[in-house]
């Protein structure tokens, strides 16, 4: 009875459908019961932390041929109107060139046909706690979001934004001065003056013609054109995010969860 009064607890925070696959696929019984395992894990983690918001990835898929681990990475607030502990992020809008922003307990946030039922933990020092905290209870989270999603947007354009560029920004305009950043153009030139770094992913060309003719969330126009012909593909992942925060934040703390 107690682990269903804690899935009920940790998954009401948003639409069932939000963050999960297109396509009808059920969970088992033991990846549901890992899932909410690895929830509960993160919760109790969060809460002895004394943080009032942190950045959470989750391993929603294997991207090992790239070098990377985990994949996805939302904003998740201590205190936020929807519940203890609710991951803001943005999610694609089911294959679609589309997304959204939503906001999810943290159930929901591993309800997703885990690769991994592992999770990563970045706290960033108090300072720019608070001032995500304000960012995402304004309208200014929201304004730093592109509707327009690509799953491998470049890291220094406008055109389009995938589920951890809106982090990266947002994070961005709480580790600026108060007032500078305040539209993703702003957020990325900070961006570039703070020295982040995104990971090159490599992707040969037979793929880029694929992505461009068969996924609506797949798109290559918005990279330089020289390194784009050379498979060179600059975009936010989870790792460059922390490796940044690591660099620039002397107080942040990372950990882990399994």
């Amino acid at each position: 009875m107690k682990r269903w009064l804690l899935v009920a607890c940790l998954t009401l925070a948003a639409p069932a459908w939000a963050g999960r696959h297109c396509e009808e696929k059920p969970l088992t019984v033991p990846d549901t019961v890992k899932s909410m395992d690895l929830a509960k894990k993160t919760f109790d983690t969060l809460d002895a932390s004394g943080a009032q918001v942190a950045l959470l990835s989750r391993v929603g898929q294997d991207l090992s041929k790239y070098g990377l681990k985990y994949s996805h990475m939302g904003i998740v607030v201590r205190d936020h109107p929807e519940g203890r502990w609710t991951v803001v992020h943005e999610l694609n809008e089911c294959g679609t060139a589309g997304s959204n922003l939503y906001n999810e307990g943290l159930g929901n946030f591993f309800l997703s046909d885990l690769y991994r039922y592992e999770a990563e933990i970045v706290i960033p020092d108090a300072a720019t706690q608070e001032r995500l905290a304000q960012l995402i209870a304004s309208r200014t989270a929201r304004r730093l979001h592109e509707p327009k999603y690509n799953m491998l947007s470049y890291v220094f354009s406008t055109r389009y934004q995938n589920s951890n560029q809106w982090v990266l920004e947002t994070y961005a305009a709480a580790a600026a001065p108060k007032g500078q950043v305040e539209t993703r153009a702003e957020a990325q030139n900070w961006l570039k003056q703070a020295g982040y770094a995104p990971v090159t992913i490599r992707v040969r060309s037979l793929t880029r013609l694929g992505g461009r003719m068969f996924r609506a969330n797949v798109a290559f126009d918005d990279h330089p054109f020289d390194r784009r012909m050379a498979g060179q593909i600059d975009t936010v992942t989870t790792v460059s995010i922390v490796n940044f925060v690591r660099a620039t934040d002397s107080q942040a703390k990372v950990m882990y969860i399994e």
